[in-house]
């Protein structure tokens, strides 16, 4: 049994993870939709709480003016990267050539972009009241008090990462953290949610051994992770691609991919198999409507559709849709390994002290 005030707490919590999901698709289709750029600054849009619909509501100057702030902001930047021993990415940034480059105002990409960061506002609002409500367990439970407050942070944090994503035009290695870091937000929310909900309910006994299933899911998480960067560095390089080839001759952009995205693709193979090893360990393990088995089922469909939009997307052309979709989906399929990863801990097996 949960107090109301528990009870508030797991409903806000859960109204976080899906909100988390929704700023990843938002921001899935801000990328495959090349609409990064459609605000020049951060907080504001055009230096505008509310963005304009068309040029003649900006300035004449608008494009040097948001350049300049760009640059001053890059500065700043790399002097911090210095300071913390970052010296050739300091350099390589101040050299970019790219990000001097004024970006043409382009209404749909500006209020895609702005919609993006209206979502990120609305999962920051949750998250302070997930933290707010999270103080029922200070002392019960006092890490999901602490996780709760950190998880500001970190969305604090990315936000002004996402600033800088804007301000360095999209530089790869940003992106990429700023990817891991949205992994490391909804899996707090996740944890949090999952050990506020067990938190009165006693371990599941089981007659199996479960110790290898835990190892091997702990094993299988770690190469989704992997494989969600990697996926993100395959998509940094045909941005570099599309750049070079200004954005024509879309069917060649996959032909022309290094070795990244070759290992993307084994892994992505690799990671099937084990999803698949995962499901039949969890099958005979656990039976009937227990809860590990529910969310290995849905972990198989989640990765039939994350294949299935791969493929399209390396034979079809990368569609926008498949980009979204793959980017979303590999989030999801993150998040249900690990609940079931969370699930599968609690469980022991039974009289284990005898064997």
């Amino acid at each position: 049994m949960y107090t109301k005030a528990e009870q508030r707490f797991i409903r806000v919590n859960l109204i976080s993870i899906i909100l988390t999901l929704m700023v990843i698709l938002a921001g899935g289709i801000v990328r495959s939709t090349g609409s990064g750029m459609g605000c020049p600054d951060w907080p504001k849009c055009f230096d505008q709480y509310i963005p304009p619909t068309h040029v003649s509501q900006l300035p004449p100057d608008y494009q040097e003016k948001f350049v300049a702030k760009r640059l001053q902001k890059n500065e700043r930047f790399a002097n911090f990267l210095e300071s913390v021993g970052r010296v050739e990415l300091a350099d390589a940034l101040r050299h970019d050539k790219s990000i001097a480059e004024p970006e043409p105002f382009n209404a749909a990409k500006t209020w895609t972009e702005y919609v993006n960061r209206l979502c990120g506002v609305a999962l920051g609002i949750s998250l302070i009241f997930t933290a707010i409500y999270s103080a029922v367990y200070r002392k019960k439970a006092p890490r999901l008090f602490i996780l709760s407050i950190l998880n500001i942070f970190f969305v604090g944090y990315q936000g002004w990462l996402g600033s800088i994503v804007v301000s360095t035009n999209l530089t790869q290695w940003v992106i990429t953290v700023h990817m891991l870091l949205a992994v490391l937000i909804l899996g707090v929310v996740i944890y949090t949610y999952h050990y506020a909900k067990y938190l009165n309910t006693p371990d599941t006994v089981i007659m199996y051994k479960v110790s290898w299933l835990k190892w091997f899911l702990f094993f299988t998480l770690a190469v989704n992770i992997f494989q969600i960067v990697m996926g993100t560095e395959v998509r940094e390089e045909i941005d570099m691609i599309a750049k070079e080839l200004a954005y024509n001759f879309k069917n060649t952009w996959v032909a022309k991919l290094g070795e990244n995205f070759l290992y993307h693709r084994d892994l992505a193979i690799f990671l099937s198999v084990c999803c698949v090893i995962v499901y039949k360990m969890v099958v005979d393990r656990f039976n009937g409507k227990a809860a590990p088995l529910r969310f290995a089922k849905t972990m198989i469909y989640i990765l039939m559709v994350q294949v299935l939009s791969g493929v399209v997307l390396s034979y079809l052309s990368l569609p926008p849709v498949a980009q979204v979709i793959h980017l979303l989906f590999s989030m999801i399929l993150f998040g249900i390994q690990y609940y079931l990863f969370l699930l599968v801990y609690r469980a022991q097996t039974y009289a284990a002290k005898n064997i």
